[in-house]
């Protein structure tokens, strides 16, 4: 019997989740799902695929420990798509021709070419990614981990 490896590919909205305002019940479980998430991560169990987008938008964040944070975890628990770049930039392309915004688009390309599961905590993406019947599951953090029966 063989068995996928399972990938996981967490948009910088979901890795962003914990420094967002708690005020909000979803928010905070949300929050506790990526979490979970990470701690299945760092246990080497899941692997955390990234990107250049991640790079790209994570360097735009104005709050330096934020920013700093988030670029070191990415080192830490990250591993590089390794996808042929003119493929994933076409993909893209055709992804923001069905309606994705362009970082969106490249987040949803480079998930679909390392075959993970794509994490968002925009509803409007995942919504957006059922239609267009995206090539891999797509859903928010909580989903994930109801999914995959993280504990």
């Amino acid at each position: 019997m063989t068995s996928t490896i399972r990938r996981v590919y967490l948009d910088v909205c979901t890795l962003c989740r914990p420094f967002d305002e708690q005020t909000q019940i979803r928010i905070r479980l949300e929050t506790e799902a990526v979490q979970l998430i990470l701690s299945h991560i760092r246990l080497e169990d899941l692997p955390c695929m990234v990107s250049p987008v991640h790079r790209l938008e994570i360097d735009a964040i104005s709050n330096f420990t934020e920013r700093e944070y988030l670029l070191a975890l990415l080192q830490e628990i990250g591993t590089v798509v390794a996808a042929e770049r003119a493929t994933v930039r076409a993909r893209a392309e055709a992804l923001v021709a069905q309606g994705l915004g362009p970082a969106d688009a490249a987040h949803l390309a480079f998930a679909e070419a390392a075959d993970a599961d794509f994490v968002t905590t925009d509803d409007r993406l995942v919504r957006q990614c059922r239609r267009i019947g995206s090539a891999v599951w797509c859903g928010t953090p909580v989903a994930y981990c109801e999914k995959e029966d993280l504990r």
